[in-house]
């Protein structure tokens, strides 16, 4: 009766694992189906699959600008998350290694930032932005998500664990801080580094709420903007907003399946639980 017991939980956990996992992907799947379905059949909730197509996303592409929405996406998501990656893992190291007035109420206001909802900071960052006339530009797009608190934040835990002997091993071979710095902390930065790389990368990708307000031409359209337009423009095309969302969704799906192992790897030395 013991032995069973232990394999009864494991199936247990794995049903539990399975279903849970199934339930969070059906809204997916569901979502590719509708995409590939005609209009007339995309309420319908039956599976059919004879007159499945891609004509929802060839009437998506001919009709919306969106290589060029891909295109501007790509190059926001890259700037911000290579700036940011830069300057939050400088200031962790900072926080975490140096001692200089005020670090302690440095650190305090980069926690006390985690805790205020973005969504709070919205229009006083657009009221800025707008009177350095970056409203609808790429530096605009850019600049007010640089800052990250929560990445500045795992940054710091990380290097808080990193060994004090190989600082002092480098100083005595005559190495300075930002020597240190590159050649000795940074290398073995590597997880975190690839964990706030991808939870960058992916939050400008979909970021939406503040780009809506700062972009007033199509061209200039990030790829969430310009899918959520499609909301009015093919309300009664549930198949083309589906293939909208499918374009959207698509290529962050790969980069995590790409980095998911180096992301775990990551949040645990990190020491985030």
């Amino acid at each position: 009766m013991r032995k069973s017991t232990p394999k009864m939980a494991k199936i247990l956990f794995y049903v539990i694992a399975i279903s849970y996992a199934l339930i969070a992907i059906f809204p997916y799947i569901w979502g590719a189906y509708t995409a590939l379905r005609p209009t007339s059949q995309a309420y319908k909730l039956t599976f059919d699959f004879a007159d499945l197509s891609l004509n929802a996303f060839k009437s998506l592409f001919q009709k919306n600008d969106i290589g060029k929405w891909y295109l501007n996406s790509i190059l926001v998501a890259t700037c911000v998350t290579f700036l940011g990656v830069a300057t939050s893992t400088m200031a962790g190291y900072a926080l975490a290694r140096l001692e200089f007035f005020g670090k302690k109420i440095l650190f305090i206001a980069v926690v006390g930032v985690m805790m205020i909802p973005a969504q709070i900071t919205m229009i006083p960052q657009y009221m800025l932005l707008n009177e350095l006339n970056l409203v609808n530009n790429y530096v605009g797009l850019i600049l007010p998500f640089i800052f990250n608190a929560f990445n500045i934040f795992m940054m710091r835990q990380f290097f808080l664990s990193f060994p004090a002997s190989l600082e002092e091993a480098a100083e005595i071979d005559g190495m300075g801080r930002i020597k240190i710095f590159f050649k000795v902390a940074l290398p073995l930065a590597k997880p975190a580094v690839t964990t706030i790389t991808i939870m960058s990368f992916m939050g400008s990708w979909n970021n939406f709420l503040m780009p809506n307000l700062l972009i007033t031409s199509r061209d200039m359209y990030t790829l969430p903007v310009g899918m959520a337009s499609l909301n009015s423009q093919y309300f009664s095309y549930p198949n083309q907003i589906m293939a909208g969302a499918m374009l959207l969704s698509i290529p962050m799906i790969i980069f995590f399946l790409v980095f998911q192992r180096h992301f775990i790897q990551g949040i645990t030395t990190s020491g985030i639980k």
